[in-house]
């Protein structure tokens, strides 16, 4: 039995003879399984930045159902670059049994067993910031993306920071290949090659039709989610939603789809219910009539329902938008 608080492990795995990308796991805590009762599930939707403690504890107590109690969780952190940055940020929180930060950087490892075996047996899974281009390559309909689905089923916590976020809605931008996809540019075409969405990473409860976006407020991201919200209504005629997720933010969303804005804020809610007038490669876009609620740090939003008060509408006509949208 390894130090509950100080010790931590780094265990390199290599596919010595095949020349596959090497596996690399990191532990911290207790190595015994601790399998309390679940009372969740939830989504951690963070908007990249720094992490809220405040909004992590609160769905470690939610998925344990107290705030004082004895019940211990485990954690598991997938990520795609980088190392073992979240294990002692977790550890440092309350009742945290372990911490394990998987490295993944090709297929082969997100389909082995025994790594699937340790996010199943996970309470909490929590994709880091990163490339989401990868964990779509690396993590998506693999062995590993089913445990987490598994944890969500059983009542634990799913959810991820930046690009961890990004993968969180049914529909994603997912920035491939090693694109970076800028407002004021896929405003003027909303079919460039800037523009990549992928469907089905997940499909959680309440998070149909759903595009969630990162850094939101502070790297003007309003124009670009607009872009990618009309290419999927264009696929689709049917509503689509976005979620804007601001710097050191967290939307914390229940099973039944009430989510409480934690951090510095804010949140954007969008529906887009109109099929875009224009959406053609290398013409501006015109799309009208999107709906935009601003949710700021202690509010609440209900996934199922669309928001009491009044939105702010705003169109894109030739691929400005109408008005400010924040």
């Amino acid at each position: 039995m390894r130090d509950a608080i100080g010790s931590w492990l780094m265990i390199a795995s290599l596919f010595a003879a095949s020349g596959q990308a090497e596996l690399v796991r990191f532990f911290s805590g207790n190595d015994t399984d601790v399998k309390p009762k679940l009372h969740g599930p939830y989504l951690i939707l963070a908007g990249g930045g720094t992490d809220q403690d405040e909004a992590m504890q609160a769905a470690i107590d939610g998925v344990r159902g107290c705030k004082d109690c004895d019940t211990k969780l485990d954690v598991a952190v997938l990520r795609v670059s980088g190392a073992d940055g979240y294990n002692p940020w977790f550890m440092g929180l309350k009742d945290v049994n372990s911490v394990v930060s998987f490295v993944i950087t090709d297929r082969a490892s997100a389909e082995r067993e025994d790594v699937a075996r340790a996010v199943r047996n996970a309470e909490i899974v929590f994709f880091a910031g990163g490339d989401p281009c990868n964990y779509v390559r690396w993590i998506k309909g693999t062995r590993t993306s089913e445990a987490v689905k598994d944890v969500y089923r059983r009542g634990g916590a799913i959810g991820g920071t930046s690009a961890g976020l990004a993968i969180q809605g049914q529909i994603a931008y997912d920035s491939c290949p090693n694109q970076s996809a800028q407002s004021k540019d896929v405003l003027l075409d909303p079919y460039s090659d800037d523009v990549s969405l992928s469907y089905d990473f997940f499909n959680w409860p309440n998070m149909g039709g759903t595009i969630t976006d990162t850094n939101f407020s502070q790297r003007d991201r309003m124009g670009r989610l607009l872009v990618f919200m009309a290419r999927a209504f264009a696929l689709e005629e049917r509503r689509v939603e976005g979620l804007g997720i601001s710097e050191a933010t967290v939307l914390l969303v229940d099973g039944k789809g009430s989510g409480r804005v934690f951090g510095k804020g804010p949140v954007h809610l969008i529906f887009e219910e109109k099929k875009p007038e224009v959406i053609q490669r290398a013409i501006p876009l015109t799309a009208r009539s999107f709906k935009i609620w601003r949710f700021e740090s202690g509010q609440t939003i209900d996934l199922r329902r669309t928001p009491p008060r009044a939105p702010k509408i705003i169109d894109v006509v030739k691929g400005k938008l109408s008005a400010d949208p924040y």
